[in-house]
């Protein structure tokens, strides 16, 4: 095998760009995988999220280091049709409630994080009044282990049956981390989630929740 591929590496066998091609679109039009193919809800909208922790780290160690303490997340919240009705009628419903707490309340600047399972919701509160949001949440674990507290504050605009505008802010105190994000600052740390409507001119638009990766059915109940 490693005389095959040095072959390859010195242009014993030319790279054939056509053949590549081929091979692509025959895998292109074979049939997809849909736990990995996601798209967004029909009449439903996409929503940026970005996460960033304000403070609580230490020197760091390494430029590496640096660059996670100093990371914006990013990911996406899928909102369906139904729920956009309900925000255009002035109500916040219970189910997109809790996918924002449960799937984008979380602290992924250093990695993939865990999400939150039902029974970690301590209590959720987000309500809609004359286009303004306002609310609160208190996120934990059963073990104490790792925990978020936040306000909540946005707004949302409408035009006829379409949301055009939709901006929300999750300010708190976040403890704690997960296998894969690890060297949180100690105690708690400030965090902030901001949500803000995609105008579908970053790729990254496109790119499924992370939290609806395998699992669309539960995200989207």
């Amino acid at each position: 095998m490693r005389e095959r591929i040095r072959e390859y590496e010195f242009g014993a066998h030319p790279f054939d760009r056509e053949q590549v091609k081929a091979e692509l679109r025959k895998a292109a039009d074979g049939k997809r995988d849909a736990r990995y193919t996601l798209k967004p809800p029909a009449g439903g909208l996409v929503v940026r999220v970005h996460a960033k922790v304000l403070g609580g780290y230490g020197k760091p160690s390494s430029e590496s280091a640096a660059v996670f303490q100093n990371a914006l997340a990013r990911d996406n919240l899928w909102i369906t049709a139904e729920e956009q009705a309900m925000l255009i009628a002035g109500r916040v419903p219970e189910s997109l409630q809790v996918r924002i707490a449960r799937f984008h309340l979380v602290d992924n600047t250093r990695g993939e994080p865990p999400m939150w399972k039902s029974e970690e919701i301590r209590s959720l509160k987000i309500q809609l009044r004359n286009g303004k949001i306002s609310g609160s949440v208190h996120l934990e674990t059963d073990d104490d282990a790792r925990g978020y507290r936040a306000e909540l504050r946005g707004h949302v605009l409408s035009s006829g049956n379409t949301v055009t505008g939709f901006e929300l802010v999750a300010l708190g105190k976040f403890f704690g981390e997960g296998a894969y994000t690890r060297n949180a600052p100690d105690g708690r740390f400030p965090l902030a989630v901001t949500f803000q409507l995609a105008d579908g001119n970053d790729v990254a638009d496109a790119v499924a929740p992370q939290g609806a990766r395998g699992w669309l059915d539960g995200y989207l109940r």
